[in-house]
């Protein structure tokens, strides 16, 4: 798991709409939603003080969390948040139901170890990032909280493609029609321009 799973408390909200959710924020709450698992939408309120801090504590949107709604825990995992685009507070949160046998599509940070053990680094080449993150389709109570790519042996030209990469057990890349390209190792001159090029044959 991304994290260790946290514990929100909400109130049912009665009422929706734009009137409603701006009488919630002025009250220091948020509006939200949880969904999904065949069962009805369940509109909420929470903190939102507690929503921003958690946050802003990172891997929001990998790390499972236990609602509390007048006395029943609802296990879920945040799908999405909106923030206002000129005084950056947050005004809507989307929350999806999850069960022991749910799959979800998350976005998981990819980390570089190594690269003291990388020939090509250690004669000036460049390590060009093409994807900090993967996206993954993985069992909700095994999201990962990032991926590890080791550089030992990589020199200039070499390329990391997704197929050299050892994912967790039951997680797969969401891009199924190619081996997409995740860096490069570049000499220090070109390496704007092949990141360039590598960028292009994603695209």
């Amino acid at each position: 798991m991304s994290q260790d799973t946290y514990e929100l408390s909400a109130q049912l909200r009665n009422r929706t709409g734009k009137g409603a959710a701006r009488e919630l924020r002025r009250n220091a709450m948020v509006p939200a939603v949880i969904y999904g698992d065949k069962k009805d939408p369940l509109p909420i309120a929470l903190s939102s003080k507690e929503v921003t801090m958690r946050i802003h504590a990172g891997g929001f949107l990998t790390t499972l969390a236990t609602i509390e709604v007048d006395g029943v825990k609802h296990q879920v995992l945040p799908k999405d948040y909106q923030t206002d685009p000129v005084r950056d507070f947050i005004t809507h949160v989307d929350f999806l139901r999850i069960s022991k046998d749910s799959k979800v599509i998350v976005e998981v940070p990819v980390h570089f170890l190594n690269e003291e053990g990388s020939p090509g680094l250690k004669r000036g080449g460049v390590l060009n990032i093409v994807r900090h993150e993967i996206e993954l389709e993985c069992p909700a109570m095994a999201i990962p909280e990032y991926i590890e790519i080791d550089l030992t042996g990589l020199d200039i030209g070499d390329s990391i493609h997704i197929s050299h990469v050892t994912l967790p057990a039951n997680s797969r890349p969401t891009i199924t029609d190619r081996d997409f390209t995740i860096a490069t190792i570049a000499g220090s001159s070109a390496s704007k321009s092949e990141e360039g090029e590598a960028a292009e044959a994603e695209a």
